[in-house]
């Protein structure tokens, strides 16, 4: 999830970007897009603080602001609803990939994590008001966000920092058999197409809207509060298509009515990086964290985590602050 255009993922690994597609189409045209992912990632951001070998040096946990390590909690906001990168399971316990990671680096920076379940369109408002400490929810790192300016390079609010973990695409979802025979952005126009709200998806879908206007076909946008109401609005035929993050396109077509409900179509679009999003004061807080998740990826963690989840496609080399354009 996110908003704004898309970007990629400095150190990011030769990877597959396909989840959820046919296995048939994933060697090559998602290889292709993997490619394309490491050259827009390549020298974008900067690495992890290295830290020395003194003071402040390796350990992560010394680098916490005070403040933080006296609370002995790190408070996380995030939408949970988005499986399988977000959500509630049995019992409304958090789960996920961004669950486990945050628990994991919780261990390494000897804190307790805490969630908050909030709406995605408030999780930045929530984080600049201190509500919690940072933000793990899927969220797009992109130079509008970090920049706090909208489409028109308008400043909106005060931006926020990244430390990118993941990179993934955006999938379009129909229903099973294609019956409008959508195979890209083109043939959405004339429909009517359902996201979630202040999403990278819906950033895109108002760029296609112009697209088009000019064809003369025009593209409606159904905009809900989560990804879960427009993949409902698909599945009662009220939606040709709805987009979102790959990851939770092919858990939706894995889980809907045991495969039967949607497909994916298309090749992959905006490969860009997740990132654990800080208020951009809060800088001492992101490099600890960075440093607390390269840890994760040197000791092996990082990427039991994401096989866990099925999600090694996505997986990064190392922790990079503001990687993403």
């Amino acid at each position: 999830m996110s908003t704004a255009t898309p970007p990629a993922r400095p150190g990011a690994r030769p990877r597959t970007t396909g989840a959820g597609r046919p296995a048939a189409n994933r060697a090559g045209a998602l290889t292709a897009a993997a490619v394309t992912g490491a050259l827009l990632l390549t020298g974008c951001g900067s690495a992890a603080p290295s830290g020395g070998d003194a003071g402040q040096g390796s350990d992560p946990r010394s680098q916490l602001p005070e403040q933080v390590r006296a609370a002995g909690v790190l408070r996380i906001g995030a939408d949970l609803t988005y499986a399988p990168v977000g959500f509630k399971s049995e019992g409304n316990r958090p789960d996920g990939l961004d669950v486990d990671l945050a628990d994991a680096l919780g261990n390494v920076l000897g804190m307790r994590v805490q969630f908050s379940d909030v709406p995605f369109n408030r999780l930045r408002l929530g984080l600049q008001a201190r509500e919690y400490d940072l933000v793990m929810s899927g969220m797009t790192d992109t130079p509008q966000r970090r920049d706090g300016v909208d489409e028109e390079a308008r400043k909106v609010n005060d931006g926020l920092d990244f430390v990118d973990y993941f990179v993934t695409g955006t999938s379009v979802v129909v229903a099973k058999g294609n019956p409008q025979r959508i195979s890209g952005l083109d043939d959405l126009c004339g429909r009517t197409v359902a996201v979630q709200r202040e999403t990278t998806q819906a950033a895109l879908l108002e760029r296609q809207t112009g697209v088009c206007e000019k064809t003369g076909r025009k593209l409606t946008v159904t905009e809900t509060d989560t990804d879960d109401q427009a993949l409902a609005l698909v599945g009662q035929g009220r939606a040709a298509a709805d987009l979102n993050d790959a990851p939770v396109a092919a858990h939706a077509v894995k889980n809907g009515r045991g495969g039967t409900q949607f497909q994916v179509v298309g090749a992959q679009l905006q490969v860009a990086p997740y990132g654990i999003a800080f208020a951009k004061q809060d800088t001492a807080l992101r490099d600890a964290v960075a440093k607390a998740l390269d840890q994760l990826i040197r000791s092996g963690e990082y990427d039991r985590i994401l096989a866990k989840w099925g999600l090694t496609d996505g997986a990064v080399q190392s922790a990079v602050v503001n990687g993403g354009f």
